[in-house]
C-alpha cells in the first residue's frame, strides 16, 4: 500500500507535506525509496550501485557475463560504498555460468537479478543463498516463466529502454499493467524510459511496485562512463537512439538474436543498418570495426541510451540523484491527486 501525501493549506497557500512513498517493493528490501539502478553492464560498477544503496534505492552491479576479474574488483568496492544498505548483482541468464553465480552469492547480495534468457538453472543456487530473485522479463513468455519459476520481483521492461531489449517487444506504458496483472501477487518493477520522477509517478499508476532505472544512473558521477558517452547521452534526443543489431554483430558479441540494443548514433550503424546478415558472413568488416576502436575513431562500447536522454541534462551524484528521483515522484503524484 503506498502511503499517502498530504496537502495543507494557509492563508490561501499550499503546503505540500510528503509522508513517504512505501510500496511492496520498499518493504521487500527495507529500503527508503522504489527505485532499483538496472544492473547496467560497463556502467554499473561497486562505487555507482553502492551510492544508489546509500541514496535509499537498491544498488545492482551490473555482472553482465560474469567476468570474474572484473566482479573480484568491484564487489569488495559496491559492499564498502552501501555501507550496510541492501545491495544486489544482475547477471545475463544466456552468458554466465552457473559457477560464477554461486561464487558471487558468497559475498552475501540481497538480491540477485537475470535478465535476457533462461534463469532457470541459476534458481535454486540463489534461493539457497537466500538472496531475494529478481528476474527481468520482456515479453509475455518469459513473465510467465518467470511467475512459474517463483520470482520474488519482476521487472517488466519496454522498448524504450536503452541497451538491450527485445526485438519484437511493447513499449512500457502497455506492457507494464499486463504483466502486473499476470503476476499478481509478485511485485512487479517498470523499466524503460523513466528518468526521472514523473517516470517513477507513473510506473506506480501502472500498478509497479518500483522503478528500476538505467540511462538516468548511466550519466552519474559514479557511472563508468567514458566522458564522451556521458557527453553524447546529456546532448542526445530520443529520436537519436535507435533500437538495432548491427553493433552486436560488428564487435563480434554473441547476444540471442531475440534481444537488440538501443544506441546512438553510429558510423557503423548508418553502414550497414539493413545489412545485418551481410555484416554478419563479413569477418573483414567485423576487424575493421575493431581497428577502428583500437585506433580511437569510435567508442569501445556503442553508446547504450534510452528514448528519455531528453530529460537527462546534467551529471549529478547517484546518491543524490535516488533522492530527487523520490522527490519528484511525490510531487507529481501529489498533483495528480489534486486533480
Amino acid at each position: 500500500m503506498r502511503s499517502p501525501v498530504r496537502c495543507d493549506g494557509q492563508d490561501g497557500g499550499a503546503r505540500m507535506e510528503v509522508m513517504g512513498l512505501s510500496t511492496a517493493f520498499t518493504e521487500m528490501f527495507g529500503v527508503e525509496y522504489p527505485i532499483a539502478l538496472a544492473p547496467m553492464g560497463g556502467s554499473a560498477g561497486g562505487t555507482l550501485a553502492g551510492a544508489v544503496s546509500r541514496g535509499g534505492g537498491l544498488g545492482l552491479l551490473g555482472g553482465g557475463g560474469g567476468d570474474e576479474d572484473w566482479l573480484a574488483r568491484e564487489l569488495p568496492v559496491l559492499v564498502d560504498e552501501a555501507a550496510g544498505k541492501p545491495w544486489g548483482i544482475g547477471f545475463l541468464s544466456w552468458a554466465v555460468d552457473v559457477a560464477v553465480v554461486a561464487r558471487a552469492l558468497e559475498h552475501g547480495p540481497t538480491a540477485m537479478m537475470l535478465s535476457f534468457g533462461d534463469p532457470g538453472p541459476f534458481v535454486e543456487n540463489i534461493r539457497s543463498a537466500g538472496a531475494v530473485l529478481i528476474i527481468q522479463v520482456t515479453d509475455l513468455e518469459e513473465a510467465r516463466r518467470a511467475v512459474d519459476l517463483g520470482a520474488d520481483v519482476i521487472v517488466a521492461q519496454g522498448t524504450e529502454s536503452g541497451g538491450h531489449g527485445a526485438r519484437h517487444g511493447r513499449s512500457t506504458l502497455p506492457f507494464v499493467p499486463v504483466v502486473v496483472d499476470l503476476a499478481t501477487p509478485t511485485p512487479v518493477l517498470a523499466a524503460g524510459g523513466i528518468a526521472d520522477g514523473r517516470g517513477v509517478a507513473a510506473a506506480l499508476a501502472l500498478g509497479a511496485e518500483g522503478a528500476l532505472v538505467g540511462t538516468r544512473f548511466h550519466a552519474t558521477s559514479e557511472a563508468l562512463l567514458a566522458p564522451e558517452t556521458a557527453r553524447a547521452i546529456i546532448a542526445g534526443r530520443g529520436e537519436d537512439t535507435e533500437r538495432n543489431s548491427v553493433l552486436d554483430i560488428a564487435r563480434s558479441s554473441r547476444w540471442p538474436t531475440k534481444y537488440t540494443a538501443r544506441t546512438l548514433g553510429h558510423p557503423y550503424l548508418d553502414g550497414w543498418r539493413g545489412r545485418e546478415d551481410e555484416l554478419a558472413a563479413a569477418p573483414q568488416a567485423q576487424q575493421a570495426y575493431q581497428d577502428a576502436v583500437v585506433r580511437g575513431e569510435i567508442p569501445a562500447l556503442p553508446q547504450w541510451a534510452s528514448e528519455a536522454i531528453d530529460l537527462i541534462n546534467d551529471l549529478p551524484s547517484a546518491a543524490d540523484l535516488v533522492g530527487t528521483l523520490a522527490a519528484q515522484a511525490e510531487a507529481a503524484l501529489s498533483r495528480a491527486g489534486r486533480r
